[in-house]
C-alpha cells in the first residue's frame, strides 16, 4: 500500500439530504481542539434560504480500513435536534460567515476509522505575513468528481489574490485565484510548509482559510468575457470562535 497524505485523509465528501431525498454534494474537513472532533464546511450547505435548501442531515464517506481504502461507509449526521440546528455558524460586522463547523461524536465512529484532523497548530500565528501570489492547494470534491474505488478527493492549484489579512472590501474572506467548481464548497485551502518542516502529528500544511464561492461580476458580457476565476476564502481563524467551548 502506498503512504496515503495525511491532506487527503483529513478531507471528506458530504451529501445534504432531506429525509431520504439527495439534494447537493460539496466539500467537509475535519478540525480537532480539545478531544473534540468537528465537521467544517461552508455554512451555505447546512442552510440556504436564497436558494430554498434546507437540509435535515448529512452524510460523509469515511474510510474504515487501513490496509484497503476502497473500504468506506457512509455516516450520517443530524441537523437538527427538537427543532434547533446543532452546527455552529459566525456573524461578523459585515454579517454572515459562511463558515459553519458540527460535532462529531467520536464514540459513534466505526472503530476502524481512518481520518487526519486539522487543529489549532495548523492555524497561522497572528500577524504572520503572507505574500499575495503564494502558491496554496483547494482540497475538495469539484462537481462530486474524486477518486470513487478509493474514496479520495482530488487537489486544484490557486495563488493568494488579495492582500492577505486585509479583510476583501471589509468581509472576512481573502481571494484566491483557482479554476473552482460547484462541491468544493467548504474545501480547505492550504499552504505547504517549507521543505523539511512539519507540524506535531507529521502535517506539513498550514490551514488559511475555507473555500466558499466563486466571484464574478454582474457587469459581465457572458459572450465576450471570460469569468474571473477568483473565489472567496474565508479566514479559517474563525474556526477558533467556532469551537470555542
Amino acid at each position: 500500500m502506498p503512504v496515503i497524505e495525511s491532506l487527503l485523509l483529513s478531507v471528506v465528501r458530504v451529501s445534504t439530504f432531506e429525509q431520504r431525498q439527495w439534494l447537493t454534494n460539496a466539500t467537509g474537513f475535519f478540525f480537532e481542539r480539545d478531544e473534540r472532533l468537528f465537521l467544517v464546511t461552508s455554512r451555505h450547505v447546512m442552510l440556504d434560504e436564497p436558494s430554498k435548501h434546507f437540509p435535515d442531515r448529512i452524510e460523509i464517506e469515511l474510510h474504515v480500513d487501513a490496509d484497503n481504502m476502497a473500504q468506506s461507509t457512509g455516516f450520517s449526521i443530524p441537523l437538527y435536534r427538537s427543532g434547533k440546528g446543532l452546527w455552529r455558524q459566525a456573524v461578523d460586522k459585515a454579517g454572515e460567515v459562511d463558515v459553519a463547523v458540527i460535532e462529531i461524536e467520536r464514540t459513534a465512529l466505526p472503530d476502524t476509522t481512518v481520518y487526519s484532523a486539522f487543529t489549532t497548530k495548523q492555524l497561522l500565528e497572528p500577524h504572520a505575513q503572507i505574500e499575495v501570489g503564494t502558491a496554496l492547494l483547494v482540497v475538495g470534491f469539484p462537481l462530486g468528481f474524486h477518486d470513487t474505488l478509493h474514496h479520495m478527493p482530488v487537489v486544484r492549484h490557486a495563488v493568494i489574490a488579495s492582500s492577505f489579512g486585509l479583510r476583501f472590501q471589509g468581509n472576512g474572506y481573502f481571494l484566491t485565484d483557482a479554476r473552482t467548481h460547484r462541491g468544493i464548497s467548504g474545501a480547505p485551502v492550504v499552504m505547504r510548509l517549507p521543505e523539511h518542516k512539519t507540524i506535531a502529528g507529521g502535517f506539513p500544511w498550514i490551514l488559511l482559510g475555507v473555500h466558499s464561492t466563486r466571484l464574478d461580476m454582474g457587469t459581465r458580457d457572458l459572450e465576450l468575457d471570460e469569468a474571473l476565476g477568483l473565489n472567496c476564502a474565508w479566514y479559517a481563524d474563525v474556526l477558533l470562535t467556532l469551537t470555542d467551548r
